[in-house]
Order: structure tokens, then sequence, then C-alpha cells
């Protein structure tokens, strides 16, 4: 009787981890994390609802003050940027470009206010292009050029960059062509403001904003890509 007991004992201890191999699930292998798609620099700024956005209280202003005087038109100009700041808002748009666009003319509404001229309105604008043409011309001559700095600060990528020779030369020239847009801006719009010219300030303001930063970014993708040719790198801007 004992050597049956023992020898059933041995048996059910032999059957257990077959029992308990069968009561275990297999684990379902874990889907790799996808990374958030990068905006591109024109998302970043509002997209192209972004930038007719911040044209039309410079319209209303210019609009209004032709049929009126300084202060309605001052009053529609300001009344419009914060409606679509609350547009952007209750839309879920990114607010960041909104909330600067209604700072910008709520600075130059302020300016034209206390000066009495309505080319006051322009003003912070005019002085805005001439510090950033000295600051894109300065990072030129220091080896930072911003263009590369701010691309890359962007998409997170370092400043390895400034290593490449070919890099560094294709960002020093797209960065000198940001210099002379916005040197050009500060040129012509302060022309038109010593000159009392508010109607085609306001004309050269719009004409010479989005437009020339669009060609300004096509020339800076071409200088890029013309310098990753150069030191081998196949991979875009």
């Amino acid at each position: 009787m004992s050597g049956r007991h023992a020898r059933g004992n041995e048996a059910e201890t032999a059957a257990e981890p077959e029992a308990t191999t069968e009561l275990t699930e297999p684990t379902e292998p874990t889907e790799p994390t996808k990374e958030a798609p990068r905006e591109t620099i024109l998302q970043q700024l509002g997209g192209v609802s972004g930038m007719i956005y911040s044209t039309v209280p410079v319209v209303v202003f210019a609009v209004v003050f032709s049929l009126t005087s300084l202060v309605p038109a001052l009053i529609a100009a300001v009344g419009v940027a914060v409606a679509i700041a609350v547009w952007r808002l209750v839309r879920g748009e990114p607010l960041q470009p909104a909330v600067s666009g209604l700072f910008g003319v709520g600075i130059g509404a302020f300016i034209a206010y206390r000066t009495g001229q309505a080319k006051g309105f322009f003003l912070l604008g005019i002085w805005y292009s001439a510090v950033l043409a000295a600051g894109f011309l300065i990072s030129v001559l220091v080896r930072w050029p911003l263009a590369g700095v701010i691309w890359h600060g962007i998409n997170g990528d370092g400043q390895g960059w400034r290593a490449d020779k070919d890099l560094l030369r294709g960002y020093s020239l797209a960065t000198l062509l940001w210099a002379v847009v916005f040197g050009s801006k500060f040129a012509v719009q302060n022309w038109l403001y010593d000159t009392d010219q508010t109607g085609w300030l306001a004309f050269a303001r719009i004409a010479m904003g989005y437009p020339l930063a669009g060609l300004a970014l096509l020339g800076t993708f071409w200088a890029v890509q013309r310098a990753r040719r150069k030191s081998g790198q196949a991979r875009p801007a």
C-alpha cells in the first residue's frame, strides 16, 4: 500500500507543472510608442489662418481711419484683434500667435493714441524689423547664424551642426537673407513713416510681411539643402 501511495504522489507532483503551464496566458507584445509628429514652422506660426488673421487688424485700422478719424480706427483695430484671439481660443487653435498679434496691436494703438498720429500705429513694427535685422547680421558675424539656431532649436536636434563647415556656410547665407528682408522692411517703412504716408505704410506693412517671409523661407530651404548635399547629408533640413 505504501509503495502505491508513494508512486501516486510522484505522479501528481509530475503533473503539477503541466497544469501550471496551461493556466499561464501568453503576454502580448506591446506596440512601440509612436512619437507625436513635429509641427512645421508654418504650423507653429499659426498656419495660413494665422497669417490672414494677423493682417486683418491692420486693414481694419487703415480703412476705418480713412473713413473717420484716429480714435475710432484704434478702437476698431483693437476690437478685431480681441475678437480674433477669442475666436481662436473657442476653436482650440494655437493661441500664442493670436496673443502676440493682440499684444502688437495694443502697443501700436497705445503709441498712436499717445502721439496723436495714425502712423504711430506702425512704429513698433518698424523698429522690431530693425532689431531683427541687426540680430540676424550679428549672429553671422559671431558664427552662430540664427537661421540654423532657430531651425535646430525648434526640431530639438541640438547645435552640433556648427561643426560642419558646409552647413555653417549654408545657414550663414540663409541668415543673411533674413537680415536683408528685415532690413528692407525697416528702410521702406521708416521712410514712409518719416514722410507721413500712413496709407502706403499700411500697405507696405501687409505686402512686406508674410510674402517676403515666404521668399526668405524658400531661400533658406535652398541654401541649407545645397549645403547638405555638399556635406553628404541627404536628409531634409
